[in-house]
């Protein structure tokens, strides 16, 4: 992948941001940081123990009591569990885009490369302002954020 100089390139998942500029050229990117940030993001089973809900149907079949009613089990269902570690990686993608988003405005001319997990870069994508999209030179569904920056710049250079 091509990546011209001064290109800024946004390495994310759901719980650590990395931004970098490119100061080297555009076949040999050398990635400067710019910006980084983490989140501490416990799993659900430790944010949250509560049981789910459990809801029951208040339409369709008579209530118990009421004229014609034959007796028999009343419809019952359980919600299902909120997966807090997900709307939090959520809610991180969408911070991420908000940084990228100011970044582009007042950076102008800045290309940008944002390389993200497949989940992650679709609820990047959601967050997108008109000035990413223009910018926007390429994406990359992979997590990177656990790499060192010249093995990052490497497999960018070989995409």
């Amino acid at each position: 992948m091509k990546i011209p100089h001064d290109t800024l390139v946004l390495v994310v998942d759901g719980g650590r941001m990395l931004l970098f500029r490119n100061a080297g050229g555009a076949f040999d990117p050398e990635l400067e940081l710019l910006a980084a940030a983490e989140q501490d993001n416990p799993p659900t089973a430790a944010q949250g123990s509560d049981a789910p809900g459990r809801g029951f149907a208040s339409a369709g079949a008579p209530m118990p009591g009421a004229p014609g009613h034959r007796g028999g089990a009343t419809a019952r269902s359980a919600y299902a569990n909120t997966d807090l570690h997900a709307l939090e990686e959520t809610r991180f993608a969408a911070e991420a885009a908000a940084m990228l988003n100011a970044r582009a405005e007042a950076e102008g001319n800045a290309r940008l490369i944002v390389v993200a997990p497949a989940p992650t870069l679709g609820a990047l994508r959601d967050h997108y302002s008109k000035a990413v999209v223009e910018r926007l030179i390429g994406e990359v569904a992979k997590d990177l954020t656990n790499h060192p920056v010249d093995r990052i710049a490497a497999i960018l250079a070989a995409a």
